[in-house]
C-alpha cells in the first residue's frame, strides 16, 4: 500500500493562493488514480479533485473549478494541488488520496480510495 503525506496547508486571506504538495513512498503513484478530498468542522469529507495515471485528464468539484488544478509528477511520485482565489468557504482540512481504479471524469467517493493522508489544514479568513 502506498503511503501519503500532504504539506503546504497554512493560513491565508481571501483571494490569496496555497500549493498543497502530497508526497507518496512505498510505491510508485504512477498506477494509481489521486484524488484531493477535503473535510470542514462538522461536514463530511467531500470530493475536490481527481487526475488520471498519466495527468492528461483531471476533474473537478463545481465549486473549485476555474480555481484549483491538480497535477502530479509521476517521476517525484507526488501530486499537487493549486489553490487560487482561496475563499472562507474553502476552509478544511485537505486529504490526499490513491486508488487502483481506473480513472472517470466523474465526482469520486471516499470508498474509491484505499490509501489516505493524514491531512493539512487550510484556513481562508475573510
Amino acid at each position: 500500500q502506498v503511503q501519503l503525506v500532504e504539506s503546504g496547508g497554512g493560513l491565508v486571506q481571501a483571494g490569496g493562493s496555497l500549493r498543497l504538495s502530497c508526497a507518496a513512498s512505498g510505491r510508485a503513484i504512477s498506477s494509481y488514480t489521486m484524488a484531493w478530498f477535503r473535510q470542514a468542522p462538522g461536514k463530511e469529507r467531500e470530493f475536490v479533485a481527481t487526475i488520471s495515471w498519466s495527468g492528461g485528464r483531471a476533474y473537478y468539484t463545481d465549486s473549485v473549478k476555474g480555481r484549483f488544478t491538480i497535477s502530479r509528477d509521476n517521476t517525484k511520485n507526488t501530486v499537487y494541488l493549486q489553490m487560487n482565489s482561496l475563499k472562507p468557504e474553502d476552509t478544511a482540512i485537505y486529504y490526499c488520496a490513491a486508488g487502483t481504479y481506473p480513472y472517470r471524469a466523474a465526482v469520486a467517493s471516499p470508498t474509491d480510495f484505499g490509501s489516505w493522508g493524514q491531512g493539512t489544514q487550510v484556513t481562508v479568513s475573510s
